[in-house]
């Protein structure tokens, strides 16, 4: 019976303040379980700079009033809805990887979680081609000779599958649907 007490005294407690150890530990496991590099390009930034703010204001304990105060801050600088969400959910996984690992509590976490960031209404980013305008950009190249049925042909994949650029120029492997639903992956 002692020895179970003394095994739960020297377990130590969640915290409420977290170090600089402590948030580069989460920071490491949120980026280790993001398959994709553009994702973990995207939470590594959103997430060092939640690092460079939360260290810089005086010493805050990691709660949701914290969190709501950041969010106040990327609307003082402006930043689209879109942006400022995609900082929040990084910020939010950073707070579950965290509580995973004993660094936080689940209620904190749990905290976090309900911060709301901004509305979008409905604004598109980025420039969008109407139909039209996809139709003659695909129109452009010449059908008769072979580089032209080519970029037709790449320009096709481009609009109709919604591929960025980057993603056609540098293809991983690919899975593609063979006679009777048969699944293939290409090189």
């Amino acid at each position: 019976m002692k020895r179970g007490k003394q095994n739960r005294a020297r377990r130590s407690s969640p915290k409420n303040s977290l170090s600089l150890p402590d948030l580069d530990q989460a920071r490491s496991a949120v980026l280790n379980s993001l398959p994709s590099k553009e994702s973990q390009r995207g939470y590594r930034h959103a997430i060092d700079e939640f690092i460079a703010w939360y260290c810089s204001e005086p010493r805050l304990s990691f709660n949701k009033t914290v969190v709501t105060r950041y969010r106040i801050h990327l609307e003082s600088r402006q930043l689209a809805p879109g942006t400022i969400n995609g900082r929040l959910a990084a910020v939010r996984r950073l707070a579950y990887e965290a509580a995973d690992s004993g660094l936080l509590s689940a209620d904190l976490a749990a905290g976090i979680r309900r911060v709301k960031g901004p509305k979008n209404l409905g604004v598109r980013l980025g420039n969008w081609l109407t139909t039209d305008q996809a139709k003659a950009l695909w129109q452009v190249p010449d059908p008769n000779t072979l580089k032209g049925k080519r970029d037709r042909a790449l320009l096709g994949l481009l609009l109709g599958c919604g591929l960025r650029r980057k993603e056609a120029a540098e293809p991983g492997e690919v899975e593609v649907n063979g006679p009777k639903d048969a699944r293939r992956s290409l090189p």
